[in-house]
């Protein structure tokens, strides 16, 4: 069954636009941020310095939390920059993210394949590029090196396969597509395969539960049973096995139980997990799934150094991280899976849906899945990212040009509703233009925000800092986005009224990606505050090897400094915690954590201190020594301080 062809628009718009905001001055800047991007970017960088493929290691500490397979791009990115002379940091970082950038285009292209075979539409892959490209949530969450897109394209690619398998099933017995059946079953345990390297067991979990519950909702238990063993089960547990397996179990010979680490306990209808203590640590395979997955699960793992987001926050932000297309959700869902219409229910109760009804049906699926399975745990803001692509096609669906007057009179008001948000958005923030007060050249925005720590541990968090004063920083990429917000939508309505709905939803899309190019300067605007790379860029010139270069606090509170400084083994000053906090104690780890009492005691010694801190934590009082203190520099709300002046 062959889908339409893509035209060369639709794949000269994907390049265009995945090139303008997802490869080229993005990769850039702003520079690596303090905690999960640049810490993810020294695993990796770390891994090119050591030669070890399998173990993970940040800042000289065993980081066994994460499945490698991000790293591995990442490492292979930089290799391939510094054979061509790109040694520098910054050359770094933005090889560090082309992986990433990488991740988002595989995805878009396979998300509009599977929309224009899906769909039978060419105009709905064009769509789907869009609304993928212009998501506010996908562009924010590939500035930082996280590996949610890789698990959006594997997870994406795995069903398209099953998908491929579906319309072999669907054809007539003995056509000639038939001897395919195989290559997408094989197709598919790749996907899944290359997801658990990505990021664990969810890359095998989501695609299984999404085809299980898809079959059994279209067939019955009995159908279901058939249909699965017709999908060589066999060849396609041992092709994915070929893949996961050797790293897997190359990482547990490499990091073995220590000592003699204490047992879960269940005490007095509680779980009880125990820390570690130094040489008395559980190995790899114990981390790994029991702590990173199941205790993760289950909001019990050590140790408690994340957050996780209130459920109307994690649901409501569906909406936000594809708007204005998520305005069309729910009639796209209903379109879907029309449960009012008794044809669609007497096919649905017979299982012989359409393949086309069936096809929308998984849309569905796929998204339910992703979002249930995460409001019952622990959530960030980025775990919905998985949904956005079965979001994507369904709304696409609905949005090519409109079949019947019913249809165009929804979309319609739904226009008309978009219009008169962005009007209210746009007049705030004119509001807030008109009456806030141009701050002083040079003014460090640090200064003029609020601190909330209890946010911190969301990715996100920092953004509740802002304050009025503050919004005076963001007066252009403001007008931007109100004009955005305004204009997309009115012009749509506009072309809506014309009878011209590919029109409006072009119009959308210039709205939507003129809310990114906000958001990016923005960024740009608020980076000083999330990352330390400013400082360690201002210090490089004068730090040598022998030097000690200290952060007064997490690791990852200015982890930019071993990634901008090419060090691995920054001292860490009353901050035993986080990424690091479990590797530190296997038997091997560096001695890199200090007390004040023991950093007080080298402060007066030869040896020259870096001392990274935080001046604007208020839970933090700041590192005072009784000797000399030199500041070096300030940016930020953060500061390096030295024991001895610059030449």
């Amino acid at each position: 069954m062959n889908a339409p062809v893509r035209p060369r628009s639709t794949l000269l718009a994907m390049l265009v636009l995945w090139v303008a905001f997802y490869a080229s001055i993005t990769l850039f800047t702003p520079p690596l941020l303090d905690d999960a991007d640049s810490v993810h970017a020294e695993v990796a960088r770390e891994m090119l310095i050591r030669h070890d493929y399998v173990t993970l290691y940040a800042n000289g500490i065993r980081y066994l939390e994460k499945a490698p397979l991000m790293y591995w791009s990442m490492a292979v990115s930089m290799r391939i920059v510094q054979l061509f002379g790109g040694h520098s940091p910054r050359a770094l970082a933005a090889a560090a993210r082309f992986p990433i950038a990488l991740d988002v285009l595989g995805l878009v292209w396979f998300a509009e394949m599977l929309a224009r075979r899906l769909l039978r539409s060419a105009r709905a892959g064009l769509y789907t590029v869009l609304i993928l490209l212009s998501s506010s949530g996908l562009f924010l969450f590939t500035r930082i090196t996280l590996p949610d897109a890789g698990v959006c394209l594997w997870l994406t690619l795995a069903l398209y396969g099953f998908w491929r398998t579906e319309e072999i099933g669907s054809a007539p017995k003995h056509s000639p597509g038939d001897h395919h059946l195989r290559l997408y079953c094989g197709i598919f345990a790749v996907a899944c395969a290359l997801n658990v390297l990505t990021k664990g067991l969810i890359g095998v979990v989501f695609p299984i539960a999404i085809v299980l519950i898809y079959l059994l909702l279209t067939r019955g238990l009995n159908n279901t049973l058939h249909r699965l063993r017709e999908l060589h089960p066999l060849a396609t547990f041992e092709a994915f096995l070929l893949i996961v397996a050797p790293w897997h179990i190359l990482a547990g010979l490499a990091n073995p139980t220590q000592g003699h680490p204490a047992a879960i306990q269940f005490v007095q209808g509680h779980w009880l997990v125990p820390n570690p203590t130094t040489g008395n640590v559980h190995g790899w395979f114990w981390f790994y799934f029991m702590n990173e997955h199941v205790l993760r699960y289950l909001n019990l793992r050590i140790p408690r150094d994340y957050d996780t987001s209130p459920l109307w926050l994690f649901w409501g932000l569906c909406f936000v991280w594809i708007m204005p297309w998520s305005a069309f959700v729910f009639k796209a869902i209903a379109h879907a899976a029309p449960l009012r219409w008794e044809k669609w229910r007497d096919h649905f109760r017979r299982n012989d849906l359409p393949l086309r009804r069936r096809g929308l049906l998984l849309l569905v699926i796929w998204a339910a899945v992703v979002l249930l399975f995460f409001s019952f745990s622990t959530r960030q803001e980025y775990y919905i990212l998985p949904a956005l692509p079965a979001l994507a096609i369904l709304i696409a669906g609905w949005l090519m040009p409109e079949h019947d007057a019913t249809h165009s009179r929804a979309n319609l008001r739904i226009t008309a509703v978009l219009l008169a948000l962005g009007t209210l958005a746009a007049a705030g923030s004119c509001y807030l233009l008109l009456h806030t007060h141009t701050v002083a050249p040079n003014t460090d925005l640090a200064v003029l925000l609020n601190q909330n720590p209890s946010d911190y541990a969301l990715s996100m968090g920092h953004f509740m800092d802002l304050t009025g004063p503050a919004i005076a920083l963001f007066r252009f990429p403001l007008s931007i986005a109100a004009l955005s917000l305004f204009l997309g939508p009115l012009i749509a309505l506009i072309m809506r009224k014309r009878a011209r709905p590919h029109a409006a939803n072009l119009a959308l899309a210039a709205g939507a990606f003129g809310l990114l190019v906000s958001i990016f300067l923005g960024l740009r605007i608020f980076s000083p505050v999330l990352t330390s790379a400013q400082l360690a860029e201002s210090i490089a010139p004068q730090v040598h090897q022998q030097d000690l270069i200290a952060i007064h606090g997490e690791y990852e509170s200015g982890s930019t400094l071993g990634f901008y400084l090419q060090r691995d083994n920054i001292h860490i000053v009353d901050g035993r915690s986080s990424n690091l906090w479990y590797g530190s104690f296997f038997p091997d780890a560096p001695n890199i954590f200090e007390t004040r009492q023991s950093l007080a005691a080298k402060w007066n010694e030869p040896k020259r201190i870096f001392l990274w801190q935080d001046t604007q934590n208020e839970d933090q009082d700041v590192f005072c020594p009784s000797g000399p203190v030199y500041i070096l520099v300030k940016s930020g709300g953060k500061e390096i301080i030295s024991n001895q002046p610059n030449p």
